[in-house]
């Protein structure tokens, strides 16, 4: 069997564990060791499999995952979430939808802190769903707006998704995060456009909320102001170039606990398990990276990439075209695959193309992560949706899924803005490191 064939029927089997939900760093463990020991191999393979594993879980870079993520869950722990949400809802909760839009701010502000959409998505939703419930809002607007808000987490930094590719891409993480700031605060301005469009030409589905005096609104936000500072701290730290994205992680992490101990909203059961669910997040999200470089020198030793690269070749649709071409196959596989899975599988093959046609890697990654995000509500994975479905068990994901369709199309609009208009993703990195 030629190494191409192997590769594909390799391709071919490890699809088929994602679609039987054999856990996909597993999925990749097994189909990259068996490709490599099949045209490597056997020593080939486990040498490969003892020395990638040690070198990425040693990687010194890699310690601003574990941090990023304890930031966001003492901050969830200890109720900063929901200061967050109450500052916006106090401000803009009075006009029609104003609750809605108050809860995509939040998500905006709890993504700055955990990095998470997930996390975004679960936290937001045990402190706004039965707000607006409350309120009598639609379930449609309701649910929607807070699996479509907790896509933000993956965008707006400290991301994950950022830190997955600058490793399998080998960019800067500060760069990329400083990256997706405008395009998180595009998205979100967005998001509210949505909610506010579609409260004036159907008013019943937001209702406005009650007036609150100046003095409220005041308190409201000056609650919330410690943690806003952090926000401030963490990422205005590296784009004034005072601290390294490791460093910002840790002066992040710990200015939240701080804040917790300090206002005695933190206990210690609490940072205990604050920890203990980093350290499960963080283990995932290592043993995916690990299995990543299982795979991708099994790809490479089947030469999927040389002839991914000659098909693009082939089609000779220039840089513009094989940029849409590639943004239409992440959108697509975002429908069926989770996230993280889409970036381990599919930058091996698609950046090497990227670069060969001299667009910014560093744009490509906003474009990519963005692309991802859309997957989050794309049916029938979704994987937020089935978070708020989890959180509001009394809507049908049919309701949840018709729910987000207006924030999807928005996203799609947004990603058309990014590609027409490269200098909002690379405006912060530019003037950063320039």
């Amino acid at each position: 069997m030629s190494a191409s064939v192997t590769g594909v029927v390799g391709m071919l089997a490890l699809f088929a564990l994602l679609a039987l939900r054999v856990p996909v760093a597993f999925s990749m463990f097994v189909i990259g060791f068996l490709g490599i020991w099949a045209l490597n191999g056997l020593n080939a393979a486990t040498s490969l499999l003892a020395s990638e594993a040690f070198t990425l879980a040693s990687s010194p870079e890699l310690v601003v995952i574990p941090l990023f993520i304890l930031m966001g869950n003492v901050a969830s722990q200890t109720g900063m979430s929901r200061q967050l949400f109450d500052a916006a809802y106090a401000v803009i909760g009075s006009i029609r939808g104003g609750l809605a839009s108050a809860t995509v701010i939040g998500c905006g502000g709890f993504a700055a802190l955990s990095g998470s959409s997930v996390a975004s998505a679960l936290t937001m939703g045990k402190v706004a769903l039965s707000e607006m419930d409350r309120f009598k809002y639609d379930d449609r607007l309701s649910t929607g707006v807070v699996a479509a808000g907790g896509t933000l987490g993956i965008l707006i930094p400290p991301s994950t998704g950022f830190v997955i590719y600058a490793i399998l891409t080998e960019q800067s993480i500060g760069r990329l995060f400083l990256a997706g700031v405008l395009p998180g605060l595009l998205l979100l301005s967005m998001f509210v456009l949505v909610v506010t469009v579609l409260c004036m030409i159907r008013p019943e589905l937001g209702p406005a909320g009650p007036k609150t005096a100046l003095s409220e609104k005041l308190r409201a936000v000056s609650r919330a102001g410690p943690i806003v500072l952090v926000i401030f701290i963490t990422i205005g730290g590296m784009y004034g170039g005072f601290f390294s994205p490791v460093e910002a992680a840790a002066v992040g992490a710990g200015a939240v606990i701080l804040i917790g101990l300090v206002t005695r909203t933190m206990t210690l059961p609490m940072l205990w398990a604050a920890s203990k669910d980093s350290v499960v997040t963080t283990a995932t999200v290592m043993l995916i990276l690990i299995a990543a470089h299982m795979i991708n020198p099994f790809l490479a030793l089947s030469h999927m990439t040389d002839l991914v690269a000659q098909a693009f070749v082939a089609l000779d649709l220039g840089p513009m075209g094989s940029l849409l071409l590639i943004l239409g196959i992440y959108i697509v596989l975002g429908c069926f695959l989770e996230g993280f899975a889409m970036l381990v599988l599919t930058l091996p093959i698609f950046f090497p193309i990227v670069l060969e046609m001299g667009i910014d890697p560093i744009w490509f990654g906003v474009l990519v992560v963005l692309s991802l995000e859309m997957g989050l509500i794309s049916p029938p994975v979704g994987l937020n949706v089935f978070i708020v479905k989890s959180v509001a068990p009394g809507v049908s994901l049919g309701r949840i899924f018709v729910g987000v369709i207006p924030f999807w199309l928005m996203m799609l609009v947004t990603l058309a803005i990014l590609v027409a208009f490269p200098q909002i993703s690379l405006f912060l990195p530019n003037t950063m490191f320039n």
